[in-house]
């Protein structure tokens, strides 16, 4: 994303070097001061929609962000600040390309101060843009909802930036919002630091004012002629950043995903989560332990219709499995007959017993190879080759294979090669961890 803005700006920098080609700008009057403005006015419009793709990948990353604020991996600040601070460098990148392009080709004033204050005020606004595009990433949480937000908020920058509709122009009842633009600061910075510079010194007609001409162009757009200006937009922009990006970590903080809300668990739930645990009736409880339900006291009853609006949560009778003496062998391997091993079979379990309670949760635990694995497949009747003796029970009765599939689930577990890695060194890895903690990691490497 961030090379596609590069190409873009290095596209529009080549367009405003050759619209606004220095060989045919002038300095003699009013008017060609404005083109001038205009030429500025380009270059902050630029960075302002360049920092738009803001919004649209801070909307692709919210799902996996709340996913994990949900479960606490981390605050909202350890999300909002790197991701500010990230940006910086690349507002400097896209800033410095675009005012080596343009800066000296258009003829602004050659005074390098007046350079690199033109350079820092497109660096704020291009952070200040980013944080804008950011909050309202952050308060639309949708793709459809935050481009309408960030569309207005453009218009509304573009139309009360001080450019398009001059400062004297504006209605009365509009004037606030001409303070309150990010875009009218920068843009009397930049023209403050340009009219006021060596260049716009000269006086074109003494006799109908002594202003210079560069005064006499901010004059006719409204804008201050204060030199102070510069750095009252350059503090202006620094706020807007601040508060932006302060906005968009309380927004990330507060705010939940779109279409997700909060379920309200009631009562009757809870009493089906208990009969589920339990295997009770699940009218009787209710029934016994919400009298206010009942038909005598003007209570409503309980119905299959009320059972599904508040969900498909259907009682069921918890079982547990037992087994006893399990033996699985299977045919010697040729290999191993071939070295002297004269048994038929090879036992991988032996004499095994054990017991599945329903509502606890059972850890199998024992050492690579001592048949952990092989046991589960052989409770689950995964294993289609071999012999299998013993008994496995449910709830008292003998297994029976077809009825357990149709009530049991059974995840079988699978090793991931990372591909990182080679296969030596994954098995070097496994055998280390095999060996004893008091092994050093000399004897490691010659094991």
């Amino acid at each position: 994303m961030n090379v596609t803005c590069l190409y873009q700006l290095i596209i529009l920098g080549t367009i405003a070097m050759t619209v606004f080609l220095r060989t045919e700008m002038h300095r003699n009057s009013v008017e060609d001061g404005v083109i001038y403005m205009g030429a500025m006015f380009l270059g902050l419009v630029t960075h302002l929609f360049n920092a738009f793709a803001e919004l649209a990948m801070s909307i692709a990353k919210l799902p996996i962000f709340y996913k994990q604020r949900d479960l606490l991996f981390y605050p909202s600040w350890a999300y909002g600040l790197p991701t500010w601070l990230l940006k910086i460098p690349i507002s400097f990148l896209e800033c410095a390309v675009w005012i080596c392009m343009t800066y000296y080709v258009i003829g602004f004033d050659p005074n390098i101060e007046r350079f690199f204050r033109h350079y820092l005020l497109l660096v704020l606004i291009s952070q200040m843009a980013s944080g804008l595009f950011r909050v309202l990433a952050a308060l639309g949480r949708d793709m459809v909802v935050a481009d309408t937000f960030g569309s207005f908020a453009q218009l509304v920058l573009l139309v009360l930036g001080g450019f398009l509709i001059a400062r004297d122009n504006i209605k009365a009842w509009w004037i606030w919002g001409y303070w309150c633009s990010p875009l009218m600061y920068a843009q009397n910075a930049i023209a403050v630091n340009e009219f006021l510079g060596h260049s716009w010194r000269m006086v074109v007609d003494p006799t109908d004012s002594n202003d210079t001409l560069g005064v006499q162009v901010l004059k006719s757009r409204g804008i201050f002629v204060d030199p102070n200006w510069y750095w009252i937009g350059v503090g202006a922009l620094l706020g807007y950043i601040m508060l932006f990006n302060v906005l968009f970590i309380v927004f990330l903080d507060l705010l939940d995903p779109l279409g997700k809300g909060q379920n309200v668990v009631s009562e009757e739930e809870l009493m089906e989560k208990h009969v589920n645990r339990t295997g009770e009736n699940v009218e009787l409880l209710l029934l016994g332990n919400d009298s206010e339900n009942s038909p005598s006291n003007g209570g409503g009853e309980i119905t299959g219709a009320d059972t599904r609006e508040r969900g498909m949560a259907l009682p069921f009778t918890p079982l547990s499995i037992t087994f006893d003496n399990i033996r699985y062998s299977v045919d010697m391997p040729q290999e191993m007959k071939d070295k002297g091993i004269t048994e038929d079979r090879l036992v991988l379990l032996k004499g095994v017993s054990g017991a599945f309670r329903p509502g606890v949760l059972t850890a199998l635990m024992g050492v690579s190879g001592a048949g952990k694995t092989t046991l589960m497949d052989v409770l689950a009747g995964r294993k289609t080759g071999g012999y299998i003796e013993g008994d496995i029970n449910i709830s008292g009765y003998p297994k029976n294979q077809e009825t357990f599939a149709r009530i049991a689930g059974y995840c079988e577990q699978n090793d991931i090669h990372s591909p990182h890695v080679t296969v030596y060194e994954s098995l070097v890895y496994s055998a280390w961890l095999r060996l004893s903690p008091d092994v050093d990691s000399e004897a490691r490497q010659v094991s």
